[in-house]
């Protein structure tokens, strides 16, 4: 490695250790198993002591930026050549060049030298003007018109580098001034962060807007400081002038005051002045061309370049944070709890097309489907009770103890038929027989999203290869309440639908921190590699598509793996591909050290341990008691250090631990089945199906996620809704408001909340809500508070005192996201936000 190179990497490595508050050595080491193909989920569980035990969000956190300064390292030497072949590349712009740390740094030190077509401040170089320029500059008593005519082509020589008029001469000289201006570096960063902590983003109907503008109506007359936009806000900005409804412009200072936009302006005019040199006294001669070639300067051509870079940093926050709710959202509903190998019925709701019914037995195989047509003649028609019958025929005969309920159209009122359903089977002798000594039945809603998109899939078609495409849908509700995970994966994860705006959003980086949650979620969980479908085994650590299908050809072809070792007989699985998934892969039946997350290479200090406490490897099931009380420093050695020593005890003190919760769901509200039903002052149980930066939606059984503002969720100070509750997570919440005409459900987790208006606990008046910000008074910042936060929500709950809201992981967690898919290109957030008027 040259010296160059070396210093690049030292570079990359402090600074990445700085941003993650690490020593520069735990991020060589991750670095260095990284590029030696390890994996994520593998360096977080198994090399601890080589990392100094980065967790796997660090090290998810270490390879993105690793790969945006090796890009951005990529970039600087490509721009170093590209100047250095001009012979223009000095000591000072190579320090600067070195010194630069993000890639619009490296692009604004670049562009005088971009390769570019003749502008109009190089024509007029060529015309000789540059001298007319320094000399009105730097000499106010010139008399501009004057000076310029000794400029003026004398011969008459035509051309675009000719001079035909003194005014031309001017506009010559003022093009090279703005130029400079331009590409000036110094001014141009000083000026783009002034105009990110004090410009305004404002927002108006575009001409000739249609009826796409009425989906926009909160921006239509909208103006709000650059630096305050939350995210989602910035996206539905971004999306109205997308679609033709907005009419974006940034300006120095909130339009609507009219003076401190002057002086706003006129600050910024003031530093284009002192970089260029225009310090002409007002009433000297050159002084009217300095100050309109300044004023063009700064409006012509620095402010519509920055307002692009404005734009383009408030994508790249607002798309940052989009993927992280979108990541964050998208691990709670994988990581549900599963309601394990119970039998479930299946029914995926429709009205005319009927209700497709998959049974499906305690190990996820379908074993008989039916189409049935209840809302045909209504409840009290003869197709409700043959539905029943059929229903109730097919419980009784496979035992079925749970009935998932698809959650899109007639959804609730197939749950209503799911209700009669148990009500039939507990007065059913055979049933009741053959379930006396299990969990009590139940039935649950589950999101549809994305069952269609397997339904159609060459993955459904291979494993269901007998079953109509509408018959799939329902095996794949009923699965995914057996284990969500193990059926999600058959899905691409932008289909589950827990995002915000997810299709305006940089696809490949999407992709890549989604894919990156998939992954982490399969291997904490671990897979049974003789029951695991090739999705499943595909997220598997060091396994990928090819090795999965393998997997699967080598155990239909030879039968259930009776250890790990024998996955080194599968074709193209190698050592390093073993290293990396052994850990992760679990095979029952045989030595309990592999069903366990102890990776075979840590078999011998297993063993050690279990020696120490008194019991087999055979025995590991009675070694928690004795495990426990063993000094993990006995057992370092060379290999071994105290943390990986820990996993492997705890993994014998609990082996075959799911890392996931109790399974439970959500009792509704009976009679609450649309909007309608909804009254303020109910208190309902619900589901939450995602979770935004300014709240929660929770589905609570009519068809129309009602939204927790942040400032709803506790008692206390609330920064991150995520704090409270999670996707997937079951709440109690009070009704707030209901807007039946505009769809909106307001709802507070704080059970004793009075309603707007009314009286609080005490007989005093509840608080009123904050009224509605003047349009375009720039006040609606993410940066407010908590009465500003209620204004998102388009409204906002009484705050008398309350008991707090249920705490990360004391709500519980259902086994359902219920999401609503959106229409067309949106997903299920990017719907909801509509809905609560937040788009």
């Amino acid at each position: 490695m040259n010296s160059s190179a070396a210093d690049s990497t030292a570079t990359v490595t402090t600074r990445i250790a700085a941003e993650l508050g690490v020593k520069p050595w735990q991020v060589d080491a991750a670095i260095g198993l990284l590029d030696a193909g390890s994996t994520v989920p593998f360096i977080a569980r198994y090399r601890k002591e080589v990392t100094g035990t980065l967790d796997d969000a660090q090290l998810r956190t270490l390879e993105e930026r690793l790969r945006y300064l090796r890009e951005l390292e990529d970039r600087r030497a490509a721009v170093v050549a590209a100047i250095d072949e001009q012979g223009k590349l000095t000591d000072a712009l190579a320090a600067a060049l070195a010194a630069a740390t993000t890639k619009t740094e490296v692009e604004d030190l670049y562009l005088p030298f971009k390769t570019k077509r003749r502008t109009r401040a190089q024509i007029a170089r060529e015309a000789g003007l540059e001298p007319l320029a320094d000399a009105l500059l730097a000499d106010p008593g010139l008399d501009p018109r004057t000076t310029a005519e000794a400029y003026v082509s004398a011969d008459g020589t035509e051309g675009d580098t000719a001079v035909a008029t003194p005014d031309d001469a001017l506009a010559g000289a003022r093009a090279i001034v703005i130029e400079r201006a331009g590409q000036d570096v110094e001014l141009v960063t000083e000026l783009r962060g002034r105009l990110w902590r004090g410009g305004v983003v404002r927002s108006a109907v575009a001409p000739g807007a249609g009826e796409e503008a009425a989906k926009f109506a909160d921006y239509h007359d909208f103006a709000e400081p650059v630096h305050k936009l939350p995210s989602h806000r910035i996206l539905a900005l971004l999306r109205g002038e997308r679609d033709g409804a907005l009419s974006l412009n940034l300006a120095e200072a909130d339009p609507a005051d009219a003076e401190a936009l002057a002086e706003a302006r006129a600050g910024y005019e003031a530093a284009v002045a002192r970089a260029v040199g225009a310090n002409a006294p007002a009433g000297t001669p050159a002084a009217d061309w300095q100050a309109r070639t300044v004023r063009l300067a700064w409006k012509g051509r620095i402010l519509s370049r920055l307002e692009s870079d404005v734009r383009s940093r408030l994508f790249e926050a607002a798309e940052e944070q989009a993927i992280g709710v979108f990541a964050a959202n998208l691990r709670d509903v994988l990581l549900a709890a599963p309601a394990g190998n119970r039998s479930v019925l299946g029914l995926d709701p429709g009205l005319r097309t009927g209700v497709k019914v998959a049974v499906v037995n305690g190990t996820g195989r379908v074993v008989e489907t039916a189409t049935i047509y209840p809302h045909a003649g209504g409840k009290s028609g003869a197709k409700w009770e043959a539905s029943l019958a059929v229903l109730e025929e097919l419980a009784a005969k496979h035992a079925t103890t749970l009935v998932a309920v698809g959650n899109g159209t007639a959804s609730r009122e197939t749950d209503r038929l799911a209700g009669e359903l148990l009500g039939r089977l507990a007065k059913n002798p055979a049933f009741t027989a053959a379930t006396a000594s299990g969990p009590v039945p139940a039935k649950v809603i589950v999101s549809e999203a994305g069952a269609s998109v397997y339904s159609a899939s060459a993955l459904a078609s291979a494993e269901l290869p007998d079953l109509d495409v509408s018959l799939r849908g329902a095996a794949s509700i009923a699965r995914r309440l057996q284990d969500p995970l193990a059926e999600l994966v058959k899905i691409e994860p932008k289909s589950i639908g827990v995002g915000q705006y997810q299709h305006d959003l940089t696809a490949a980086k999407l992709d890549r921190s989604l894919d990156a949650v998939v992954e982490d979620c399969v291997n904490a969980v671990g897979v049974d590699v003789n029951t695991a479908s090739p999705a499943l085994l595909s997220r598997v650590a060091g396994v990928g598509p090819t090795l999965g299908r393998n997997i699967v050809a080598y155990r239909d072809a030879n039968g259930p793996f009776a250890s790990r070792k024998d996955l080194k007989k599968v074709p193209r699985l190698g050592e390093k591909a073993f290293e990396q998934c052994a850990g992760f892969l679990r095979v029952t039946g045989g030595s309990p050290l592999d069903a366990s997350a102890v990776h075979p290479e840590a078999y011998g200090l297993a063993e050690r341990i279990l020696s120490a406490a008194g019991v087999t490897r055979n025995d590991v099931g009675a070694a928690a008691a004795s495990v426990a009380t063993l000094d993990p420093a006995r057992f370092v050695d060379e290999r071994f250090g105290v943390p990986t020593v820990r996993d492997v005890m705890d993994e014998l003190a609990r082996p075959g631990r799911d890392p996931r919760g109790e399974f439970v769901t959500a009792a509704l509200k009976e009679g609450v089945e649309a909007i309608t039903d909804l009254a303020p002052g109910m208190i309902l149980e619900g589901t939450v199906s995602n979770v935004a930066a300014f709240g929660a939606f929770v589905d609570v059984g009519v068809h129309q996620d009602g939204l927790v503002h942040v400032s709803a969720m506790s008692t206390r100070y609330v920064s991150d809704p995520r704090e409270v509750v999670t996707s997937g997570a079951i709440v109690k919440v009070k009704v707030l408001e209901v807007d039946t005409k505009r769809k909106r459900i307001s709802l507070t987790l704080r059970l004793d909340d009075p309603l707007p208006g009314e009286a609080r606990h005490d007989g005093a008046a509840a608080e009123p809500g904050p009224p509605e910000p003047r349009r375009g008074a720039g006040t609606r910042g993410a940066g407010q508070g908590r009465g500003d936060r209620n204004r998102e929500a388009g409204r906002s709950g009484g705050r008398g005192q309350s008991k707090p809201a249920p705490q990360r992981g004391e709500s519980r967690r259902g086994a359902d996201a219920s999401q609503r898919q959106g229409g067309g290109d949106d997903t299920a957030m990017a719907e909801a936000l509509r809905k609560a008027g937040l788009a």
